[in-house]
């Protein structure tokens, strides 16, 4: 069964996660847990409700990392999958990450982004001159790196699918899958 490796960390938005922690199986690829440490992490949930110009941030559910980014070897992947939520904003500074997202672009694999994890790609130096998608705050994320920001559900720019929010985890979850089977 080809794998997926799903990058998450303290602060990884649930729905972001959990959709294609179930969804990538019924379509026969593996999902491996991947985060800074081989441990149980704390997910939380991203709404905005009516009223505020933010999100707000409640306690979510677990998910154990199976594996620590050091010890990856993403040669072994068929395709990367960044969950949003808070967690990019400090795992982007993980070297041994920035790695394995470099490989997945040199090799042209598959890669995933949803919401926050556009920051994980920029910091890779892997988002520019391509047409992304992400959540509102950070389009200057991905502008600054030298990618075109649209406001779209979804978007496919080569091996590279974005999506703004957990809203969009349909058509989002629909291409990567598309993408992955195009690939093997």
């Amino acid at each position: 069964m080809p794998k997926v490796l799903l990058v998450i960390g303290d602060a990884t938005e649930v729905l972001d996660t959990m959709y294609p922690y179930f969804r990538l199986p019924e379509d026969g690829f593996e999902v491996v847990v991947a985060g800074p440490e081989a441990r149980l992490y704390h997910m939380v949930l991203h709404e905005q409700p009516p009223g505020w110009d933010i999100t707000r941030e409640t306690a979510g559910y677990h998910l154990e990392a199976r594996i620590a980014f050091r010890d990856v070897k993403p040669e072994e992947y068929a395709g990367l999958f960044l969950s949003g939520g808070r967690a990019p904003e400090y795992l982007r500074y993980d070297p041994d990450l920035l790695n394995i997202t470099t490989h997945f672009f040199h090799a042209k694999k598959p890669v995933a982004s949803i919401c926050h994890g556009i920051e994980i790609i920029a910091a890779a130096n892997c988002v520019s001159g391509r047409k992304v998608t992400t959540v509102a705050k950070c389009e200057l994320d991905a502008t600054l790196a030298g990618a075109t920001f649209v406001n779209e559900a979804c978007v496919v720019d080569g091996n590279l699918v974005t999506a703004r929010t957990w809203h969009d985890n349909t058509p989002f979850l629909k291409e990567f899958l598309r993408l992955l089977k195009q690939a093997m």
